[in-house]
């Protein structure tokens, strides 16, 4: 699956293990990067399996998210141009291909 990041700062986070052990501590910066290696492995969204990944709802519909650690998840939102979609106008995440890195933190705060 193509992984693109919403802004420098979330790549630089993803690309660079420092950088996340330093600001997610060791044993998430190590989940972060498995995660990644699955999201990029998968062929499609619904491919994933470790880190629970399940849908969003609420102020974060059309999301997705993977746990990392503690409260922590990685999320993201479907990429492909157009973004596919069901017939009753939810994300067909069997389709979906390409993603954006979106959020990295816990979102229940």
């Amino acid at each position: 699956m193509e992984v693109t990041y919403l802004n420098k700062r979330l790549k630089k986070l993803c690309d660079q293990s420092q950088e996340a052990q330093k600001k997610l501590g060791a044993n998430c910066a190590r989940k972060l990067r498995s995660r990644l290696a699955d999201l990029k492995a998968a062929e499609s969204v619904t491919g994933l399996v470790a880190g629970k990944p399940h849908p969003l709802k609420g102020d974060r519909l059309g999301q997705y998210a993977v746990r990392l650690d503690g409260g922590v998840r990685l999320v993201f939102e479907p990429a492909n141009e157009p973004i596919p979609q069901k017939e009753d106008g939810g994300i067909n995440w069997l389709e979906v291909t390409a993603v954006c890195i979106v959020f990295i933190g816990d979102y229940h705060d």
